[in-house]
C-alpha cells in the first residue's frame, strides 16, 4: 500500500508539472481561462468605438489587488482618444496632435490600460468597471469576475485611419499568458429588459490567457503539514519547501524598519515571510481530529506568514476521495468541484465567510483562518491506515502547496496493526485447547 501510494504521490507531481509548465493546464479547473474580448461597436474612417470585456472563466483563481493592467502592440499608428471604465497609466507622446486643439488620451504604441478606483466620478464610469482591477471567481462571486470599459480610437495624421486589431496582449499578473486575438461571433446584447438584442456593429475579436504556477513563480508559495489524534508527532512542513535563505525573514518579535515604510499600491509587494524552516508566506495544517462510528471529523488551519499581505477572497481547493460524502463545514464556504461531470467528487474548494474570514491577515496572532468538516465514512473504502486520511493535494489561491512525503505520513501505532493478528492467535489456541 504504501508504495503505491508513493507511485500516485510521484506519478501526479509528475503530470502536473509536465502540463503547468508547457502549456498552464489545470486539471482541476481544464476549461479555466481569462478572455479578453474587443467588440467594435461603431467605424468609421479615423474614428471606431470599442468595448473591451474582460471576463474571469476560473473556478477558483482570481485577479487581488493591485489587479490586472492590460496591454498590447498597436500594429498601426493609431491612439486613444477617450475612455471610460478606465484609463492608461501614461499619456505618451502626443505631440502629432498639438494643433488640434485637444490631445487624446494616449499616444503610446504600446498602452498599458489599469481599471477605474471604486468611488470614481459617475461620467467615467460604465457598467462592470471601476473595481480596482479585482476579478473574482467563478465560484466565489459571479457578479464580480468580469470588467469592462470603452474606448474611442483615432489614428495619427499621416495614417489611413483603418481599425487595426492590436497584438501581443498582456494582462500584467504574474503567472499569465496570452494569445493573439481571433476573430470571434459578434457579441449580443440585450435591451428593453431582454426584449430586443442587438450586436457588435462590424466584429468580434478574442484573446484568451491562462496561468501557469511555474511563469508565476520559481519557488512555491505555500505547504502542508498533518497530524492526527493518533499519532505523537506532528509532521511538519517539507524543509525549504518555498527556498532556503533566510536573509530576508523576519524573527519572531521582531519588526525590521522596511516593513513601516510606504509601498506603492499599484505595485505587488514582494513577501517577506516569519522565519521558519521551510520559509513559505502560507502555512497550511490538516489535523483528523476525531473518528466517531459513522463519521470523523478533521480541522484545517491556514496561517498568513507573510508580514506585508492580507489576503482577501482567499481559498482553499482540497483533493481526497471522501469529500463526496461532506456532511458540514463549520465556518468557511464549501463547493464540490467536478470539471469532468463524471461522478468523480473528490475535490472541493473552501473559502471564507463575507464580512467573517474572507481576509487573511497578515502574520501576528490573528493571521489565520480555521474550519472543522465533518464526513460520513464510506466504509469501502474509508481507512487510517497508510495515510488515507490525509489529502492528495491541497492548492491555496490557485498555487500547488507542498506536501510532506507519504513516506512520513502519520501512521496508526503499531500496536493498532498487530491487535487483529493477536486476538487471532489467543482464538486459534483456545480452540485448539477445548478440543483436545
Amino acid at each position: 500500500m504504501g508504495a503505491t501510494l508513493n507511485l500516485v504521490y510521484a506519478v501526479t507531481i509528475i503530470l502536473f508539472t509536465i502540463s503547468s509548465t508547457s502549456h498552464g493546464y489545470d486539471p482541476l479547473d481544464p476549461f479555466g481561462k481569462i478572455t479578453i474580448k474587443w467588440d467594435l461597436l461603431l467605424s468609421s474612417p479615423g474614428h471606431h468605438t470599442v468595448q473591451v470585456k474582460l471576463e474571469n472563466m476560473q473556478e477558483y483563481r482570481h485577479i487581488d489587488k493591485p489587479g490586472w493592467k492590460l496591454s498590447w502592440h498597436w500594429e498601426s499608428k493609431q491612439v486613444i482618444w477617450d475612455m471610460r471604465g478606465a484609463e492608461t497609466t501614461e499619456q505618451g507622446n502626443c505631440s502629432a496632435f498639438a494643433s488640434s486643439g485637444t490631445l487624446p488620451h494616449c499616444c503610446l504604441r504600446r498602452p498599458t490600460i489599469v481599471d477605474l478606483l471604486p468611488g470614481s466620478p459617475f461620467n467615467s464610469q460604465v457598467s462592470n468597471c471601476c473595481r480596482g482591477g479585482v476579478l473574482t471567481s467563478m465560484s466565489q462571486d459571479r457578479t464580480n469576475h468580469v470588467s469592462v470599459f470603452h474606448m474611442t480610437i483615432g489614428s495619427f495624421p499621416d495614417d489611413s485611419g483603418e481599425f487595426t486589431m492590436p497584438s501581443n496582449f498582456d494582462i500584467g499578473v504574474p503567472g499569465y499568458s496570452c494569445d493573439n486575438a481571433t476573430s470571434v461571433t459578434a457579441t449580443k446584447y440585450s435591451t428593453d429588459k431582454g426584449r430586443r438584442k442587438t450586436q457588435a456593429l462590424a466584429a468580434t475579436w478574442e484573446a484568451v490567457c491562462v496561468y501557469s504556477q511555474f511563469r508565476s513563480s520559481q519557488s512555491p508559495k505555500c505547504c502542508v503539514s498533518l497530524s492526527a489524534f493518533y499519532y505523537r508527532n506532528i509532521v511538519p512542513c517539507p524543509t525549504c519547501s518555498c527556498g532556503c535563505s533566510s536573509s530576508h525573514c523576519v524573527k519572531p518579535g521582531e519588526m525590521p524598519p522596511y516593513l513601516e515604510q510606504k509601498h506603492d499600491p499599484e505595485e505587488e509587494v514582494t513577501p517577506v515571510v516569519e522565519c521558519t524552516k521551510h520559509m513559505c508566506p502560507i502555512h497550511i495544517h490538516w489535523h483528523v481530529k476525531v473518528n466517531y462510528r459513522e463519521y470523523w471529523r478533521v480541522k484545517i488551519t491556514a496561517t498568513n506568514l507573510n508580514t506585508m499581505k492580507n489576503y482577501t477572497d482567499w481559498n482553499l481547493v482540497v483533493l481526497h476521495p471522501n469529500l463526496k460524502s461532506v456532511e458540514q463545514v463549520f465556518s468557511f464556504n464549501y463547493k464540490s468541484l467536478t470539471p469532468y461531470h463524471n461522478g468523480i467528487n473528490d475535490t472541493g474548494m473552501f473559502w471564507g465567510v463575507k464580512f467573517y474570514n474572507d481576509v487573511l491577515l497578515q502574520a501576528g496572532k490573528i493571521g489565520n483562518v480555521q474550519t472543522e468538516l465533518l464526513l460520513k465514512k464510506d466504509m469501502g473504502n474509508f481507512s487510517f491506515r497508510e495515510g488515507w486520511a490525509f489529502p492528495r493535494r491541497i492548492l491555496f489561491n490557485g498555487d500547488e502547496c507542498v506536501m510532506p512525503s507519504p513516506d512520513d505520513y502519520p501512521r496508526l501505532p503499531s500496536y493498532a496493526s498487530s491487535t487483529a493478528s493477536s486476538f487471532a492467535t489467543t482464538l486459534f489456541c483456545f480452540l485448539l485447547l477445548l478440543f483436545v
